[in-house]
């Protein structure tokens, strides 16, 4: 497989368009996390509130994922994506000129999901232009936008220590202005783009068992990474004394492997297959966490995190090397709902986290809970396999599973 394929066979300013919104609506989606521990403080939050404040965002951007994902199967991603980037607008603002009660940042991080509703919106818009042999790489590439999340963890804290979390809010609104323009000129729909059915149709995806196999899968990966990505930052100020601008680079590091390792799984899922390399990825990942739930030294445990979300990356990149090729014509509807799924999952992460930590005084419970998670997806993964083999059209080289 060669770069150069993309160019050749599908719309390289499209897959650009859709990497950069996807990356700066992540990067909005997450600030909340970024900003966590500033908010905190101000509010003088408990752990358990610390977690629900963070997860709040991920929540909502479950819901708002299958919305978007029906408006990109019925009206196209270009059109939704314009709206989307225009409704993220609101939340910024208000963070920016007022948020200064609890219920307040309660519905800015509702709003927040929005931004992070762009993923059913720009992997199908990628998707729709490329043929399966490079479904991972395209997919990859588009949703490497979860590396969005640097810029909130490297350049959050800093913005906020010296100007504060509300104006940090308010210049997020720049780059997301500047996408907006080049997302405008550059983007353009698929010619593939399926003709609108009904809206009962699209929900008819809901009966097959394998959406639900890869809603457990990507709940796991995507849940994960996207639920360490929001609460490493207290995590670190709180177990290991950091402050909060060397927590936010310790989650840059972490966050880093994941986003910049999204692309490699799906590009080695292209080649050996999406199955096998969730198999290895959630036995690793298991071993991760439960190393994470020593609570070893700061240098291990960066270690450790870093594997772990690296794993985590990848593997979102190999659930969706797989979903393609088993949807295609509701591409739109199932990334929603799979998003969906992940989003759910990156929401019970932190509050469990923060839930554990309030009872037992102790994070190690909770990344114990983490693994046995990891595990568990390892058997729901063996257990779809057996089933894909039966009813799945092995006719595409790309799934061999």
């Amino acid at each position: 497989m060669k770069l150069s394929e993309l160019k050749a066979s599908g719309h390289p300013k499209t897959l650009f368009s859709s990497f950069l919104y996807f990356d700066v609506s992540f990067m909005i989606w997450v600030m909340l996390g970024a900003l966590g521990v500033f908010i905190t403080q101000d509010f003088g939050l408990s752990p358990s509130q610390k977690g629900l404040i963070v997860a709040i965002p991920i929540l909502a951007g479950s819901i708002f994922r299958i919305v978007l994902g029906v408006l990109t199967d019925r009206i196209g991603p270009k059109k939704t994506a314009i709206l989307g980037m225009s409704i993220t607008t609101i939340p910024l603002l208000w963070g920016f000129f007022a948020g200064n009660t609890l219920p307040e940042l309660y519905m800015i991080g509702i709003l927040l999901g929005v931004a992070g509703a762009s993923f059913s919106v720009a992997l199908p818009m990628a998707s729709r232009w490329y043929p399966p042999h490079l479904q991972g790489l395209a997919m990859g590439i588009a949703g490497a936008g979860n590396s969005g999340t640097l810029f909130a963890t490297l350049f959050g804290p800093r913005i906020a220590e010296n100007l504060g979390w509300h104006t940090t809010m308010g210049i997020a609104l720049i780059p997301l202005l500047i996408t907006f323009a080049i997302f405008i000129f550059l983007a353009k729909d698929a010619p593939t783009q399926p003709a609108p059915q009904p809206l009962k149709n699209y929900f008819k995806v809901f009966a097959y068992r394998d959406t639900w196999f890869f809603c457990l899968l990507y709940s796991v990966t995507f849940g994960g990474f996207v639920g360490l990505t929001n609460f490493l930052s207290m995590f670190f100020v709180d177990e290991y004394q950091l402050s909060n601008v060397q927590a936010g680079d310790f989650v840059t590091l972490c966050v880093a492997a994941g986003s910049f390792f999204r692309p490699v799984g799906g590009i080695i899922s292209d080649r050996v297959g999406g199955v096998k390399v969730l198999t290895v990825l959630f036995l690793i990942v298991a071993a991760c966490m439960l190393g994470v739930s020593q609570l070893p030294s700061l240098l291990a445990i960066i270690v450790l995190l870093f594997v772990g979300m690296m794993c985590l990356g990848m593997g979102n990149g190999a659930v969706f090397q797989l979903v393609p090729q088993r949807f295609q014509k509701e591409i739109g509807m199932v990334t929603g709902i799979v998003g969906a799924a992940g989003g759910i999952g990156g929401f019970f992460l932190p509050t469990v986290l923060g839930t554990v930590k309030e009872l037992t005084g102790s994070y190690a419970t909770g990344f114990i809970i983490f693994t046995v998670i990891a595990l568990l997806a390892f058997v729901i993964l063996l257990v779809a396999n057996y089933s894909w083999k039966k009813t799945w059209n092995l006719k595409s080289d790309a799934m061999k599973i």
